[in-house]
């Protein structure tokens, strides 16, 4: 493998194993071998692999998806929607067993569709990060719900109490949602508001859009927890990171200047 050269000047970024920074990666169950070829390629820039919804429970090589996720340096994280079912059908402790037999170290608690109360919720963080790595995501799947920033705000620094490692600000794969109105552009009020109030680095901001992305690298810096990353786009938004794009390049040298 090629050393990374480091004759630039580029915006510091940290390094693996970071807590800070985290590129979260949407992964829609894809072919074990794709998702080899890439982490190949870019597993020093991704951090945590989301196998999204429901779906590690109906992927036939989930164990060894999980593994190579292993071998890469990369944890993987089952969806949250899998897990609000498994709770609204009171099968928490059998969920927790088949993660556990399938190696699964990391894993989402949410309440996207509004399935359980408040309280429910964070039992849940507190009881399964005695075996996981819990992230705990925050606002609604519901396009017509308007997020209160003093609610996620309260949401959030509860959920890191009970034990949370992370907590996700919910963009859903359309970036149409939660942190977006429906045309995708950013409730800047509402980032303004979790950052305020919470330590950024224990953040992840669902951002699958290149402008979500960009607006995050800009306003947050390059060390930004980036979520619901598409697995082909690592890269790219790696280096947006790190001012080696058209994008960020002058923001980062006026920063350099100034």
């Amino acid at each position: 493998m090629t050393r990374q050269p480091t004759f630039l000047s580029v915006p510091p970024r940290s390094v693996k194993p970071r807590h800070t920074g985290i590129t979260h990666v949407l992964d829609k169950a894809s072919p074990i071998p794709l998702l080899n070829a890439y982490l190949g390629q870019v597993s020093a820039s991704v951090d945590l692999v989301k196998i999204g919804w429901g779906l590690a429970y109906l992927d036939p090589r989930l164990t060894e998806r999980v593994a190579l996720c292993r071998q890469h340096g990369v944890q993987l994280v089952t969806g949250g929607t899998l897990l609000e079912i498994a709770a609204q059908q009171q099968r928490v402790p059998q969920f927790r067993d088949w993660a556990l037999t399938c190696g699964i170290e990391a894993v989402e608690v949410s309440n996207g569709l509004g399935l359980l109360r408040r309280d429910d919720k964070h039992r849940l963080v507190e009881e399964l990060s005695a075996d996981f790595v819990v992230l705990a995501e925050t606002g609604s799947k519901d396009g017509g719900t308007v997020a209160d920033p003093r609610d996620w705000v309260s949401e959030m620094g509860d959920d890191l109490a009970a034990g949370a490692s992370w907590v996700i600000a919910e963009g859903r794969e359309s970036g149409t949602v939660g942190l977006y109105r429906a045309d995708g552009s950013i409730r800047e009020t509402l980032i303004e508001a979790v950052t305020s109030c919470l330590d950024a680095g224990s953040v992840i901001f669902e951002a699958p859009r290149k402008a979500q992305q960009l607006w995050l690298i800009r306003h947050l810096g390059p060390d930004v927890g980036l979520g619901n990353v598409e697995l082909a786009e690592v890269a790219s938004v790696e280096s947006l990171r790190v001012g080696l794009r058209a994008d960020t390049v002058f923001h980062f040298l006026d920063a350099d200047r100034a």
